[in-house]
């Protein structure tokens, strides 16, 4: 997770030099995967708490980000 979550924001940043579009690399499947977990690592980290369910719902999200890496 730190590596995509700093990797992003790298290649944003150094995509405003080159010309040519922002190649991430990611399926659109993993695109949303990963739009899902940053919106709800927003809603249950970031307020300072979060609780049992919350973080259930993070635990279902990594299985199935592994399910589909391993069987697209």
């Amino acid at each position: 997770m730190a590596s995509i979550g700093l990797t992003i924001p790298a290649i944003a940043l150094a995509s405003i030099w080159p010309e040519g579009p922002l190649v991430l690399g990611l399926d659109p499947t993993q695109i949303v995967l990963l739009a899902v977990t940053g919106v709800a690592g927003m809603l249950t980290v970031v307020p300072g708490r979060a609780t049992r369910l919350q973080a259930e719902l993070h635990l279902v999200l990594l299985a199935a980000f592994l399910f589909l890496a391993v069987s697209p």
